[in-house]
């Protein structure tokens, strides 16, 4: 059975910082697509930032240049770290995967969230 468990999530200041972390276990780490995904209240989930089997990584472009994905592969964990952090970038964050090797499919496992609020 996949699980992905997510941590990290808090509540920070506009301009400052967090790492969001998600640890899986009964999937194939590296095997296929994994990302972040998130939902602000009243909106529909978008995707944040994805990472394929080629480490091509993807990421939206409203957290270019801000949100950077890294892998921990010993620890079968996978980041985001925030910088810069905005009033829109609040929400529930989710970590997903999938065992394409492609993240152009689609993901098929989610973890349930881990909460980022951003305060003045």
């Amino acid at each position: 059975q996949v699980q992905l468990v997510e941590s990290g999530g808090g509540s920070v200041q506009a301009g400052g910082s967090l790492r969001l972390s998600c640890a899986a276990s009964g999937y194939t780490y590296g095997s296929g697509c994994m990302g972040w995904f998130r939902q602000a209240p009243g909106k529909g989930r978008e995707a944040v930032a994805s990472v394929d089997i080629w480490g091509t990584t993807t990421y939206a472009d409203s957290v270019k240049g801000r949100f950077t994905l890294a892998h921990d592969i010993a620890k079968r964990t996978l980041y985001l770290q925030m910088t810069s952090l905005k009033f829109e970038d609040a929400g529930m964050y989710y970590c997903a995967a999938a065992r394409y090797q492609s993240c152009s499919r689609g993901m098929e496992y989610w973890g349930k969230g881990t909460l980022v609020t951003i305060s003045p």
